[in-house]
């Protein structure tokens, strides 16, 4: 009997939960999307976080293995994105 893969995050059935928020959040958070806008709000951020933490995972797991970023090299490709000039003829 065959079994089915999980489904990834933002994909299978829609289920009620129930969380816990202050006060505050929850104010802010209907103020921003409505009361209806709400589930639909926090299931990006969610899958936003959940996306952060896996590109987190995936930097520890090549720095493990390669060792710590040259922040020198990972400026200068910030200043060929960004078009400096100055910066970028030292990063090639």
């Amino acid at each position: 009997m065959a079994t089915t893969p999980d489904p990834a995050p933002g994909e299978g059935p829609v289920r009620p939960v129930s969380v816990s928020l202050h006060e505050g959040t929850i104010a802010a958070l209907k103020a921003r999307t409505g009361k209806r806008g709400m589930s639909a709000y926090v299931e990006a951020l969610i899958q936003r976080q959940l996306e952060r933490d896996r590109l987190r995972e995936l930097i520890e797991d090549a720095e493990t293995e390669h060792g710590p970023v040259d922040q020198a090299a990972v400026e200068a490709k910030r200043a060929l994105l960004r078009g400096d000039a100055a910066d970028s003829a030292d990063a090639a």
